[in-house]
């Protein structure tokens, strides 16, 4: 299993490599970037445009009480942020030992080549240094940290509340296949995985958060406002409060494909030979499906926890987060995908990637420790 492991974790490498090769050259291809989106905000604010670049350096004069970077920004003021965002370098003269700067007649832009920045990124991703944001002035880790308690809220919660729910019905759908209650379970779980999360968020919103019926929950956020000063109860109230309806609408879709994946599994395992010389031997049914059953039939059910998190941790709905105000990690990819905050994306997407890939291996580790009998090594 070691020789396995370590074989799996030298794959990580290259899968890694490639993920980030294929991202890094498609956002070549996206027109506007980072400086294109500072350009459209700044566009006729004059005042922020000066008090960005400053006025000795962007060049920045009034005539006439007028504003000039209307008709046309300086030169000195892109390539300054061409510098900044580390699309380009300031080269100066051998010998040259004045301040670096654009503005010294020693002194040059030169454009760094695409791959160029490329293996200068992965170099600094390898030491776990994903930069500062263009746009947020903070450490795209520490931007991570502070959308992390979101989806952290979404994944684990919806998770944990989905095997909770989904085993015990799974296992009972599969006792009592094609009897009514089979029947019509399967049709509420087949109407509840139709239904759009978005759609069913806002249901709960209409109902539940004060819309036109019931106002028993609130509109947004995680907590409410002084929660720093509530008592350790309150404040455990308070969030379990906060997040009923996100995590109820975030679960939605996903009880009801493991609900159907526990029922198949068990459906499987009961009628394999098994089971049936253990009821031959005069054993209980509860003896058969849980001394027997279910440990074969919980091996994929058990082993993809690690995976389903990932899922839903990392896939936490945009739209949900949306809906009900809450600023986690769909919002930071999306709003960073908008503004071209290519640290934000690159970073984020080199981390979660390595993440992915080593849960990855856990999953595999997990199916060993659910069933020894399990040994990658000689299905190689």
């Amino acid at each position: 299993m070691g020789a396995y492991i370590l074989r799996r974790l030298l794959l990580v490498i290259p899968t890694l490599f490639g993920v980030m090769v294929i991202n890094f050259a498609l956002t070549q291809f996206v027109p506007g970037g980072p400086i294109e989106q500072v350009l459209a905000r700044l566009e006729g604010e004059g005042d922020s445009i000066q008090n960005l670049g400053g006025n000795e350096d962007a060049g920045f004069e009034e005539e006439n009480g007028g504003y000039v970077g209307g008709r046309g920004l300086p030169p000195e003021f892109l390539a300054k942020l061409e510098v900044q965002f580390g699309f380009a370098r300031i080269v100066c003269d051998e010998g040259f030992t004045g301040e670096q700067s654009i503005k010294s007649p020693e002194c040059q832009k030169e454009m760094i080549p695409a791959l160029e920045r490329f293996f200068l990124m992965m170099g600094k991703y390898a030491r776990f240094d994903f930069g500062e944001s263009y746009f947020r002035s903070i450490s795209v880790f520490d931007l991570i940290l502070e959308k992390m308690p979101v989806s952290i809220t979404l994944g684990l919660w919806s998770t944990l509340i989905a095997y909770l729910i989904s085993i015990p019905l799974g296992i009972r759908k599969a006792v009592r296949d094609g009897s009514a209650f089979d029947t019509w379970t399967s049709s509420i779980i087949i109407t509840a995985y139709a239904i759009p999360g978005f759609l069913f968020a806002i249901l709960l919103m209409v109902v539940f958060a004060g819309g036109s019926f019931f106002q028993w929950f609130p509109l947004r956020g995680l907590t409410s406002d002084g929660w720093e000063d509530f008592g350790f109860f309150h404040k455990i109230t308070d969030y379990l409060w906060h997040i009923t309806l996100p995590v109820i609408a975030q679960l939605i879709s996903s009880f009801a494909v493991l609900t159907l994946l526990t029922k198949n599994s068990f459906l499987d395992e009961i009628r394999k030979q098994y089971v049936l010389t253990a009821r031959a031997k005069g054993l209980s049914e509860a003896r058969v499906l849980y001394g027997h059953v279910f440990r074969n039939a919980m091996l994929i059910v058990i082993a993809g926890f690690p995976s389903l998190f990932l899922g839903v941790f990392f896939g936490s709905s945009l739209i949900i987060e949306v809906i009900f105000s809450l600023d986690g990690l769909g919002q930071l990819g999306f709003r960073s995908a908008v503004e071209r905050d290519y640290p934000v994306i690159f970073g984020t997407l080199f981390a979660f990637g390595l993440i992915g890939l080593v849960v990855g291996i856990l999953s595999d580790l997990m199916y060993v420790l659910v069933d020894p009998r399990i040994d990658f090594e000689r299905r190689e």
